[in-house]
């Protein structure tokens, strides 16, 4: 159904189906084997942040964060694949490899892209609020490791551990499927058309609500194969997170009718 708001025409959303999410995932896997180079470029920065982020925390001697920052750190991946989006989008049109220069162009041509980003970062944050709030409700308000190993041992080993593990994972979950809803068709959407975040965001709940099984299980695929591939020190990134963007970009092509369509 199409709906207007202040005068304007809403991105109209299309159901869709398991299939569909298997063939946007060719057609991603394939941009990425045209294009290796952008893809391992992104992959590289997005994987280098998150070594940096862990060996800061490494030297506050806060290692036992580690297990919820890579997992919250897959959060920001919608963001820093626009690049990927764009670079899927020429060579739908058939442009080739874009520049560099013609890649920041279009990014700072939508103004709207940084209040998202702004979304998803500060979801970021809000995540390593509550589980480091959840550690002081189970293991008390100083709590603190020496290790990682030693925090997973203990996590393990006790009834206290094992709640905070449940209800950790829980509420991650939630925010997770959250922050999926709000941006899985927002980033494409603000890159491609000239439409304001909000606008955006409800589209890609929209998008969510419309199908909510192959778009949930997409959403598990993207985060359990972006924490495995962090689980080696983030080398895994290099490939999974420019597969996921160029993927993520003919999803949302299957998704959000073109203009003339709606």
């Amino acid at each position: 159904m199409t709906t207007t708001i202040s005068g304007k025409t809403d991105p109209v959303v299309r159901r869709i189906t398991a299939g569909d999410v298997i063939e946007a995932l060719g057609q991603g896997l394939r941009d990425f084997q045209a294009l290796p180079l952008w893809g391992l470029t992104v992959g590289a920065v997005y994987a280098g942040g998150g070594i940096l982020i862990v060996l800061s925390i490494a030297a506050l001697g806060m290692s036992y964060l580690a297990y919820p920052l890579a997992a919250g750190f897959a959060l920001i991946g919608p963001f820093a694949a626009v690049v990927l989006y764009e670079v899927s989008r020429c060579r739908e049109r058939g442009e080739g490899a874009p520049s560099p220069r013609a890649i920041i162009a279009a990014v700072r041509a939508r103004s709207e892209i940084g209040w998202m980003a702004f979304v998803s970062v500060f979801i970021f944050i809000m995540w390593m609020y509550q589980a480091r709030f959840l550690m002081a409700l189970f293991f008390g308000l100083h709590a603190s490791f020496t290790t990682l190993r030693e925090f997973i041992a203990v996590v393990l080993s006790t009834n206290e551990g094992l709640a905070f593990l449940l209800i950790g994972n829980a509420e991650g979950a939630v925010l997770s499927l959250i922050l999926f809803s709000v941006t899985v068709v927002s980033f494409p959407l603000l890159l491609d058309r000239e439409v304001d975040f909000v606008t955006a965001m409800i589209t890609s709940v929209r998008a969510v609500a419309t199908s909510p099984g192959p778009m949930i299980g997409w959403a598990a695929v993207v985060v359990i194969l972006l924490i495995a591939s962090a689980l080696p020190f983030f080398l895994g990134l290099l490939v999974t997170l420019p597969v996921l963007g160029h993927t993520t970009w003919h999803l949302y092509r299957r998704i959000v009718a073109p203009v003339a369509a709606a």
